[in-house]
């Protein structure tokens, strides 16, 4: 079973007026939607623009396992673990929250900043803090989530290629970029799928794209 969700039918958040753009895939904050909480462990994924110097001061999380992927720009990341660190397109960042943290994300540089941060709920709750970035991840090494059940795949696909969405029983499927075909629906930049028992489903490119795909344990 597969269920598209469109670019357009976010939520709107952020604060325009402070140079902060966000949209919401689930329900979140003051836009809450009770039949729109969660998709296996995924429980919020974010698209957000900021402005340079812009961006979000301190403040805490727990519980969650808080993964970002950059699409354009860098963003500064600061936290109460002691990390701060500036995370560029291609990176995946991971914030462990555990029994609580607290950080700070901005757009420290000169250009205007996009990326997509994803929350999922850990299969237990508790613990230290963790933080960990991987650089230029390669989409033949998929990015493991243990704490989630989870693994993020990434996939930059040129015009007509294909790839496979892992059998599993759940996946999660965003199109950071370009058009891809995917059992039978057309989905553009910022759609995405939430697929229940996931079989022999593939992506078909048409144009260049940058997809992520969520592999999610029931």
């Amino acid at each position: 079973m597969m269920s598209v969700h469109r670019a357009q039918s976010r939520y709107e958040g952020g604060d325009r007026a402070a140079g902060i753009e966000s949209r919401h895939a689930f329900s979140f904050g003051s836009s809450y939607d009770p039949d729109n909480l969660r998709f296996g462990a995924i429980l919020a994924c974010n698209e957000e623009r900021l402005a340079p110097g812009s961006g979000f001061d301190d403040h805490p999380h727990s519980h969650t396992e808080i993964v970002t992927w950059v699409v354009e720009g860098e963003l500064t990341h600061q936290d109460s673990a002691g990390h701060t660190r500036v995370v560029r397109a291609g990176d995946v960042q991971h914030l462990s929250a555990a029994a609580g943290v607290r950080h700070v994300e901005r757009n420290d540089g000169t250009t205007p900043l996009t990326f997509l941060q994803m929350w999922l709920a850990p299969l237990e709750a508790g613990g230290e803090p963790a933080y960990t970035v991987v650089h230029g991840i390669a989409d033949s090494t998929p990015y493991a989530l243990p704490a989630a059940g989870a693994i993020l795949h990434v996939r930059r696909l040129a015009a007509g290629e294909r790839a496979a969405v892992p059998d599993a029983a759940r996946a999660y499927v965003h199109v950071v970029a370009g058009e891809v075909a995917l059992g039978g629906e057309h989905l553009g930049p910022g759609d995405s799928a939430r697929v229940t028992g996931a079989e022999g489903l593939e992506l078909c490119a048409g144009s260049a794209a940058q997809v992520l795909i969520w592999e999610l344990a029931d």
